[in-house]
């Protein structure tokens, strides 16, 4: 019989990890950055992020202020496990740190240079890029000078399977020529460089038919069409509708290996999933947060709300969720540490659903304590629900992690079956 923890894995209870002499001090002066600097300004920066971001403008001046305060208390590229460009955590520390980002998503991690795509696609140029490559597109991320995206989703086939692309990228001589559209390009508006999945090899396997090619957005033939609108919301750097129409780029743009685009998006994703996670967590604190405030200063029918028995029903079972949550996000984290990405591609594709999952339903809760209040803007509630609603699609629908989930369980018990004889039956 089949050791069934080596099977499914150890689980890592949060009492068993180290750690580090750096990640107190971290955690604790980011907090205070958050709640001292993000917070107060959150409104005005998150305005200006929206009007000003342009192709001559990737950061409003609100936005640099806040970096390069960020940057001084070296709050910086935090979300890279090594020394050599990050701060050295794991990425178990790291949930916490961004867990905190997460009570202000759309600021706080842009202010610590830790926000998507820019994240993912630096992880895969340190991972994938050439000497080249690094010097041109890297080093400037790395620094806050430019920004980049990612253009993978296409709107006539599913953005869950990647393998049924149409954007072609022929090479003819020492050049690809990149023919196709995609939207959902996040970070469009004002960004350097796009990262681009395209089919390369069209008579390959499926999963080998894709590679990744590095466009300036500057390039002939890149045409940003529109800023696709996301629940009334379309500023910053956007959701956006590119063509690519006789797009040139030197042969040497190929990012990593050719016919490599399937797994170097799944390597790219992994640890994007399970940043988005750790924000959600924090996005869901805050929301109990103001739940709990709104409760316990509004009167209604002659008493508090936080009198009223369904009120304290929605805080109870948030309080469940949200720490139900963090213990599996905390878990997943800590696999990776332990087995890397690829062996803890289940604990991500869980947390995936959790997490996002219970952002919603929490602040959910929250917006109908709050009332009509809690569906203006006035409140940060609504943007915070529509963040969370998103990411129940964003990198992998909840439908696509349960296939996972489902499909590596099966194969633990079809295994645990053969082992014992039964494998027919």
């Amino acid at each position: 019989m089949t050791d069934r923890r080596a099977a499914i894995g150890t689980f890592v209870p949060a009492g068993t990890v180290t750690p580090s002499e750096r990640f107190e001090p971290l955690l604790e002066a980011l907090r205070a950055f958050v709640a001292e600097r993000v917070l107060p300004a959150e409104e005005s920066v998150g305005h200006a992020i929206d009007a000003e971001t342009s192709r001559d403008c990737v950061y409003p001046e609100a936005i640099r202020e806040l970096r390069a305060q960020a940057r001084a208390e070296g709050l910086w590229n935090l979300f890279l496990p090594g020394e050599e460009h990050g701060a050295g955590i794991s990425n178990w520390e790291y949930s916490h740190l961004c867990e905190e980002m997460g009570r202000s998503p759309l600021v706080a991690p842009i202010a610590f240079n830790c926000a998507p795509p820019d994240t993912g696609n630096i992880e895969i140029l340190i991972e994938q890029g050439t000497p080249e490559q690094r010097q041109r597109w890297l080093e400037p991320l790395l620094e806050g000078e430019i920004r980049s995206c990612f253009s993978m989703t296409e709107p006539e086939v599913a953005g869950s399977d990647p393998t049924t692309q149409r954007t072609t990228a022929r090479l003819e001589g020492d050049e690809w020529v990149i023919d196709g559209r995609k939207w959902f390009t996040t970070g469009a508006v004002g960004a350097s460089v796009a990262i681009v999945m395209a089919v390369t090899d069209p008579d390959a396997p499926p999963h080998r038919r894709a590679s990744m090619i590095l466009v300036p957005t500057d390039t002939p033939g890149f045409e940003l069409v529109r800023s696709v609108g996301v629940f009334g919301h379309s500023g910053g750097g956007g959701h956006c509708e590119i063509r690519y129409e006789n797009c040139r780029v030197p042969a040497a743009n190929l990012l990593g290996e050719r016919g490599a685009g399937f797994v170097i998006a799944q390597d790219r994703l992994g640890p994007g999933r399970i940043h988005h996670c750790m924000r959600a967590i924090g996005s869901a604190e805050r929301a109990i947060d103001l739940m709990c405030e709104r409760a316990l200063r509004r009167e209604a029918f002659g008493s508090k709300l936080a009198d009223k028995q369904m009120v304290q029903a929605m805080i109870a079972q948030s309080r469940i969720e949200i720490d139900q949550a963090r213990l599996l996000t905390l878990h997943a984290a800590a696999s990776i540490d332990a087995r890397g990405k690829k062996a803890a591609r289940r604990e991500i594709s869980m947390i995936k659903i959790v997490a996002a999952n219970m952002a919603v339903a929490v602040v959910d809760r929250a917006i109908q304590v709050h009332g009509a209040l809690g569906l203006t803007d006035d409140s940060p509630l609504s943007r915070l629900w529509v963040h969370g609603r998103a990411l129940r699609i964003a990198d992998g629908a909840d439908e696509v992690h349960m296939t996972v989930i489902a499909g590596r369980e099966l194969a633990r018990q079809a295994a645990r079956l053969e082992s014992q004889g039964d494998g027919g039956s």
